[in-house]
């Protein structure tokens, strides 16, 4: 699958890219409010990946902003929400900025779309500056509720997930381009229903509401097996 215009409209993104409140609503203002909190004001930030802009537009007002994505139909609409932030169409794998470029580099639920994601997080150790920030999610092969779901799991359904791989394979690939460890956390069990007969609402409700706190504060807390998606903040050591 192509991540061209159809993509865009029958994924995630259907119904939900511009609806206030909504999952991808809160999910963006989680990872803005990171970005804020760890990384410097004024430097120069980089989402990877970043779709229709909703995350990067909403931090055109702290940092120097760039959109890296290689759909071009979805860079050329997210002039409405980040039209301060320069665009750019490329690979992951290939990151066209010189070294040392960036005090901030987001990538959301990228690597596992992408066929040797190693490279990315390499090419990511190089454009970043010593001290800089990265903020990298993925889905969580160690979900303690991943088991109850069997292959209906999140992470299993989007056929575009072909590089999914165990917390410690991502964790040894960022020390490996060069980063300390500064959080290792998780999202929250948001993939309702986990059981049967009960109301997927309920369920919700239930399962969701440590992530859904978590979220509304915007403070990392949930270890790393209590959620969906693993969420790691690292800094680039000198």
């Amino acid at each position: 699958m192509s991540f061209d215009e159809t993509y865009f409209s029958s994924h995630t993104y259907k119904d939900v890219s511009f609806a206030r409140f909504s999952q991808y609503w809160w999910s963006n203002r989680f990872y803005a409010a990171l970005a804020r909190r760890y990384g410097q004001k004024g430097a120069r930030l980089l989402e990877i990946g970043s779709g229709l802009g909703h995350l990067v537009g909403q931090l055109e007002e702290t940092f120097q902003t760039f959109a890296l994505d290689v759909n071009r139909w979805a860079l050329r609409q997210s002039f409405q929400v980040a039209g301060q932030t320069s665009k750019v169409e490329a690979s992951a794998e290939v990151l066209p900025f010189a070294d040392a470029t960036f005090g901030v580099v987001i990538i959301k639920h990228v690597v596992e779309h992408l066929p040797h994601p190693e490279r990315a997080i390499a090419e990511i150790g190089r454009v970043i500056v010593s001290g800089g920030i990265l903020i990298l999610s993925t889905p969580n092969l160690s979900s303690l509720l991943k088991p109850w779901k069997g292959e209906r799991w999140i992470g299993y359904l989007d056929p575009t997930h072909i590089s999914l791989k165990p917390p410690e394979d991502w964790l040894g690939l960022i020390r490996g381009a060069g980063f300390r460890l500064r959080r290792v956390f998780s999202d929250g069990f948001w993939d309702a229903p986990y059981l049967p007969v009960i109301p997927k609402q309920i369920q919700k409700l239930f399962f969701g509401s440590l992530g859904g706190v978590q979220a509304i504060l915007t403070w990392p807390f949930l270890p790393l097996r209590w959620g969906e998606s693993m969420i790691v903040i690292a800094q680039k050591e000198g």
